[in-house]
């Protein structure tokens, strides 16, 4: 090797070196450390106690199995996620793609909800849901839906669904504008050509458009599971018991009542482990479904 090469590779790391170690230290080193405190029971103050694998057997098998709840509820918050935000946020993104008039502004009044904060949003949907005086409840009122109207978070079966559709209102601009920004990358050209061959508009943005912002449609599937599987902040400004009977307690929530509310650290580290390790796990999956097959299907 030559020793011009051997200079460009040192200022190449050199100019890495940085990044790294703050990926190393903020981003690996804390998953060890977790990793580390998993296997042991700890308070924060005293010594640590060995238990090996007994929190992980706890987590999952002691009664009553909150975790398996709070996993069931993320897992179906992720899939409202990919099934009901993602299609909502694709056809904003079709339709302002085709470039509209006051695409623009539209792309602004989508994308504001993402800039607010989280438990400014949390507190303007409690208002909303207050069962006395709560935009829901007078306009159920004003209707003549008076019977309809319940203490929406107080009710283990509208909970979950009343803490989704904030999650929804506030990331649907989020998804929107990855999507619109790869609507946007497909060639003008291409969809001129199939609508002079005779194609619609919808059957361009079926056998065009969407094939071609595969790789946006992935990534914005892969942000949306693991945002499901990591949400906290909202479910907490909204239900901060977990709703009633835990209906909507998620592993964040769960971890939190572990490190903060009981001190287990030992356990609450466990939580954070298994969260990883799914979040790892649904991202390899989501890859793998959307990795691209040749033409013997290999």
């Amino acid at each position: 090797m030559k020793k011009k090469d051997v200079i460009n590779y040192i200022n190449v790391f050199l100019f890495l070196l940085p990044a790294l170690a703050l990926f190393i230290f903020i981003l690996i080193a804390p998953i060890f450390k977790s990793l580390y405190y998993s296997f042991f029971d700890w308070n924060g103050m005293t010594d640590m106690t060995f238990v090996g694998i007994d929190n992980y057997k706890e987590l999952f098998t002691s009664k009553p199995i909150y975790f398996w709840k709070s996993l069931g509820n993320a897992c179906l918050l992720a899939a409202l996620s990919v099934f009901i935000q993602l299609p909502i946020s694709l056809g904003f993104a079709l339709i302002l793609g085709r470039g509209i008039k006051g695409e623009r502004p539209f792309l602004s009044i989508y994308f504001m909800p993402v800039l607010i904060s989280t438990v400014v949003i949390g507190q303007l949907w409690l208002k909303i849901y207050n069962p006395d005086y709560g935009l829901l409840t007078v306009a159920l009122q004003k209707m003549g839906f008076a019977d309809l109207c319940k203490p929406w978070l107080g009710d283990e079966r509208t909970a979950l669904m009343c803490v989704f559709i904030p999650t929804l209102w506030q990331y649907v601009g989020y998804h929107m504008l990855l999507l619109y920004a790869g609507v946007k990358g497909v060639s003008p050209d291409i969809r001129e050509a199939a609508r002079i061959d005779g194609a619609s508009e919808s059957q361009v943005n079926r056998y065009i458009v969407i094939p071609s912002i595969k790789p946006i449609l992935k990534v914005s599937v892969i942000f949306a599971v693991t945002g499901s599987l990591k949400s906290y902040d909202l479910i907490y400004v909204l239900t901060p018991s977990g709703g009633p009977k835990h209906c909507t307690e998620v592993p964040s929530t769960r971890l939190f009542e572990m490190l903060i509310s009981r001190n287990r650290y030992g356990m609450g580290s466990a939580i954070a482990v298994v969260m990883i390790i799914l979040c790892f796990a649904f991202a390899l999956m989501i890859s793998q479904a959307f990795k691209e097959r040749d033409i013997y299907g290999k």
